[in-house]
């Protein structure tokens, strides 16, 4: 599993494990059921605090994308259709709210964004 942390980044270390553990299992790069490193391993591989990689396992488990077997280790969950269709959707939510905000900064008022969405959308 290739996890990249910048160290520099105003997001936490483990959220930032979080961040890609999600897009590793939405783009199918970790499948269903794959057995991901232990906790103890990920955080020898990326120099950092067990505790930090626990973290965001606990995270990832609470949100429903691993299952953590006692003694066994960690997996990816079983594919929760549901559960990925409103992950993929809160990312495309983030995007337009980034959008209109920009828009927002620049001058624009809701209506001049409305219609420059409804011309994206009829393309």
């Amino acid at each position: 599993m290739h996890i990249i942390i910048s160290n520099s980044s105003m997001e936490p270390i483990y959220e930032q494990i979080v961040g890609q553990v999600k897009s590793m299992i939405l783009e199918g790069k970790l499948q269903e059921e794959s057995m991901l490193p232990s906790v103890r391993s990920l955080a020898k591989e990326l120099k950092i605090s067990a505790l930090t990689v626990k973290k965001a396992y606990d995270c990832l488990e609470q949100e429903g994308f691993i299952v953590t077997v006692h003694g066994k280790g960690s997996f990816v969950a079983p594919n929760n259709k549901n559960l990925l269709q409103e992950e993929l959707r809160k990312e495309v939510e983030a995007m337009l709210e980034q959008a209109i905000r920009a828009g927002r900064s620049r001058g624009m008022e809701d209506g001049e964004i409305r219609e420059i969405f409804q011309l994206i959308l009829e393309e």
